[in-house]
C-alpha cells in the first residue's frame, strides 16, 4: 500500500523526493481560485449566492445564521459531546493563555522602550465542513482569538444541500462566543472575508484549516495585501519515525487515522527497519479496509503514502526535517532525544502514547498547522497571531541628546540629512 524509497547509504537532499499531492494540482486550482475572488469582490453576496448553489447545492440568501439557533444547538447538545468540548476549550485556552506574549517596557540610557500587543479587531475564521464537519477547528481557532482581545470573530463554514450547519459547529461556536456565523464555504468564503459583502464584514486577518482551495483562496488574498491570514494550513500530513521498538499496529492507525481526512494526505514512516516497514504493511492490510473512509484512506496511503529506508535515526530526523510535516511523530528508543533533535514540523509527538489525534482534540497546541513544507519558517496558529506587536519609544531631553552623534552619522552615511535635522530642531529648543 505504501511506496517504498530507499534512502539507505544516499544522505544527498531529500525533499525533492519525498511524496506530495500531484505539483500540478495548485496551478489548476489557482485560476479557478482567481475567478471566485474577482466575482465575489466585484459582486458580494450575489455571487456568494451563485457558489453556494454550484458548490454546496443549496439555493440561499439569508447568510447569516440567527445567534438564537446557535444557542438551541447548544442547548441541544449531547451531554457527552457538550462536556469533551468544554474540556476541550479549558485545555486550548490554557494553553493559549501560557503562550500569550507579554507586554514589556523598560528605561535604558534615559529613553523608555518596550512592546505593547493589540488586539486584532476583527478575525475571519474557517471551519471545514465538507468530508468532516471540524467541530474541533472552531475551538482551536476562536478560543485563541478571545485570549488575545479580538473585538469581533466572524465564522464561515460550509452550508448543507438545505442551507443546513452541522449543529455541533453551531453548538461549538455558541459555546465560545462567535460574534457571526455565515453558512458559505470554500474559496468564496475567504474572499467574502477579504473583502466583505453585505453579509460578511471585511476581516483583518482570516485564519483557519481547509481544503486546497481554501488554501490557496488564503494565500492570494493575502498576497495582495488586503488582508492577514494565518499560515498555509492545507491538506493534512504526517510523518513518523520509528524504530523496531515501535507497535507496527500503533504505527499503521496513525497512519490510517490522518489519511481519512482527505484522499490528498501525505503519510510518511519513517524508519531504519526494513522489519517494521514489512510489519506495518501488514497492519494496514488489516486496518485500512475495516475503515469506515476506506476508500479516502486507500487513496491516500497509495497516493501520497510511503515508506522511507533509511540508515539510522540521525538520517531519519535529516529526511524528517527536510519534509518538514504539519504533524511528525516519534516512536523509538529514547524518543524525547531524537524528538529533540528536530528543527522542521508544525507539531512534534512523542512516545509511543502521543497520537496525532490527541493533538487534533485538544490535549492544548493548537491543530492548525503548516503544510507543504512551510514548517520550514512558520509555526502554528498561536496567541500572537490576533496581536499585533507595537514598539513604544519615550526619550528625555538628555536621552535624544546622547542619541544625536549616532542618528547624525547614520543619516549622513545614507544621505538623509533631514532625519538629523528632526534630532537637531528639538535639541535646539530644549531648555
Amino acid at each position: 500500500m505504501l511506496k517504498l524509497l530507499d534512502l539507505r547509504g544516499d544522505r544527498s537532499p531529500a525533499a525533492d523526493r519525498l511524496p506530495r499531492p500531484p505539483a500540478d494540482l495548485r496551478n489548476a486550482v489557482a485560476a479557478a481560485v482567481r475567478e471566485v475572488l474577482v466575482a465575489v469582490r466585484a459582486d458580494g453576496d450575489a455571487a456568494l449566492a451563485r457558489y453556494t448553489k454550484a458548490f454546496d447545492g443549496w439555493d440561499g440568501s439569508d447568510f447569516v445564521v440567527p445567534a438564537p439557533t446557535a444557542q438551541a444547538a447548544l442547548d441541544g447538545l449531547p451531554p457527552a459531546l457538550r462536556s469533551a468540548l468544554e474540556r476541550m476549550v479549558e485545555q486550548v485556552r490554557w494553553f493559549a493563555q501560557r503562550s500569550r506574549p507579554a507586554d514589556w517596557r523598560e528605561e535604558r540610557d534615559g529613553a523608555l522602550l518596550g512592546v505593547v500587543h493589540r488586539p486584532l479587531r476583527r478575525v475571519g475564521v474557517y471551519v471545514p465542513a465538507g468530508r468532516a464537519p471540524l467541530v474541533s477547528s472552531v475551538v482551536m481557532t476562536v478560543v485563541p482569538a478571545r485570549v488575545a482581545g479580538v473585538d469581533e470573530v466572524v465564522l464561515c463554514t460550509p452550508p448543507g444541500p438545505e442551507g443546513r450547519v452541522d449543529p455541533a459547529i453551531l453548538a461549538a461556536a455558541a459555546l465560545v462566543g462567535v460574534d457571526r456565523i455565515v453558512r458559505v464555504g470554500g474559496a468564496q468564503a475567504v474572499a467574502a472575508m477579504a473583502y466583505g459583502t453585505e453579509s460578511v464584514p471585511r476581516c483583518d486577518k482570516i485564519v483557519g484549516p481547509g481544503n486546497v482551495y481554501v488554501n490557496e483562496a488564503k494565500q492570494q488574498v493575502a498576497a495582495e495585501g488586503r488582508v492577514g491570514i494565518d499560515l498555509p494550513a492545507g491538506v493534512t500530513e504526517v510523518a513518523v519515525i520509528a524504530d523496531d521498538t515501535a507497535d507496527p499496529r500503533v504505527v499503521a492507525a496513525d497512519l490510517v487515522g490522518q489519511a481519512e481526512h482527505d484522499p490528498l494526505v501525505t503519510a510518511l514512516l519513517i524508519t531504519p527497519s526494513a522489519a517494521l516497514v514489512a510489519a506495518v504493511e501488514a497492519a494496514l492490510a488489516e486496518q485500512a479496509p475495516a475503515t469506515r473512509h476506506r476508500e479516502r484512506v486507500r487513496a491516500a496511503l497509495e497516493g501520497q503514502g510511503a515508506a522511507v529506508l533509511v540508515d539510522d535515526l540521525d538520517h531519519a530526523v535529516e529526511v524528517a526535517d527536510a519534509f518538514g510535516a504539519e504533524h511528525l511523530e516519534v516512536i523509538t528508543a529514547d524518543a524525547a532525544a531524537v524528538a529533540g533533535r528536530v528543527r522542521a514540523a508544525g507539531a512534534v509527538f512523542v512516545g509511543p502514547h502521543s497520537p496525532v489525534s490527541v493533538g487534533d482534540y485538544g490535549i492544548g497546541p493548537n491543530h492548525t498547522l503548516p503544510t507543504g513544507g512551510s514548517a520550514h519558517f512558520t509555526g502554528g496558529l498561536r496567541t500572537d497571531d490576533f496581536l499585533v506587536p507595537v514598539n513604544w519609544v519615550e526619550l528625555s531631553a538628555p536621552a535624544l541628546a546622547a542619541a544625536a552623534p549616532l542618528v547624525a552619522a547614520l543619516a549622513d552615511a545614507e544621505d538623509l540629512p533631514a532625519h538629523a535635522d528632526a534630532v537637531t530642531v528639538r535639541l535646539e529648543g530644549s531648555p
